[in-house]
């Protein structure tokens, strides 16, 4: 998990307990678990999303345009604690190629850079480049921490080729308020309970298996993403009111004027 950048394709499928168990069925013939994750075990990630303070970075995102960009906050500790190691992330889409670059540093040291500019001190070159790039966001976006997401996953890596990677997240949780690592993960989930969301990520083709497999348990992609679903779900109860609890999993989707040109 200390990846500090990579490229890639990242294809999402939102899928029912019994196609993930028919999937599982199949996995262990072409790819082994993440060291994380063996013998059916998860680790949690946790996150705070950045944005700006009229959502400009997720409400450019659901727009889908050629190019976007976001940052997060990630730790594998919950809560974290201020001597914990997190990790700043700056995250991009390109013609559907994405990118991800990523400093580490402890969860004191990142309040120290993202409150007052304070870089934590490394020798390290692709730390320092990675900084400079996130000097330059920070320097065009006046950010704050808008968004809670955590989620439990399942990892697995190819074994013929070790850069392709499947992974299975549940408990995607949400919340808009205590927006800090050093609290418990708590919310609203934004999948069912009998639900996983699945990602595909390569650097080229999906495997001959996997596309025949997907076929025959009638698996498809879909667009998905944790923080434009938790916005899409806040802009709802917004517009709609908390009680009515219109849920995007049912296919209803709010107008897109609202979500785009609305300023929370």
């Amino acid at each position: 998990m200390a990846i500090n950048t990579f490229a890639r394709k990242e294809i999402k499928f939102l899928l029912s307990m019994e196609q993930y168990h028919g999937l599982m069925e199949v996995l262990p013939q072409y790819m082994n678990p993440d060291k994380f994750c063996v013998g059916g075990k998860e680790y949690g990630i946790y996150n705070i999303y950045y944005d700006t303070p009229d959502d400009f970075l997720i409400r450019e995102s659901l727009s889908k345009p050629y190019y976007k960009e976001k940052i997060r906050l990630r730790s594998y500790y919950s809560p974290a604690s201020a001597d914990d190691t997190v990790f700043l992330e700056i995250k991009k889409k390109i013609g559907g190629i994405v990118t991800k670059r990523r400093v580490s540093m402890t969860l004191a040291e990142s309040f120290d850079y993202l409150e007052n500019g304070i870089k934590p001190k490394s020798e390290k070159y692709i730390q320092q480049q990675v900084f400079r790039e996130l000097d330059a966001f920070l320097d065009h976006y006046p950010i704050q921490p808008k968004q809670y997401i955590s989620y439990q996953r399942e990892a697995f890596f190819g074994k013929d080729n070790s850069d392709f990677r499947l992974t299975f997240d549940r408990k995607i949780t949400e919340r808009r308020y205590d927006l800090g690592l050093d609290h418990e993960s708590y919310g609203n989930y934004i999948i069912d309970a009998d639900q996983r969301l699945m990602e595909v990520k390569v650097g080229d083709a999906i495997p001959e298996w996997l596309v025949n497999k997907l076929s025959e348990l009638g698996i498809f992609k879909t667009s998905f993403s944790k923080y434009g679903r938790a916005y899409q779900n806040f802009i709802r109860e917004r517009v709609y009111g908390k009680d009515s609890h219109i849920s995007i999993i049912n296919n209803i989707s709010v107008d897109n004027s609202i979500l785009l040109n609305r300023s929370v």
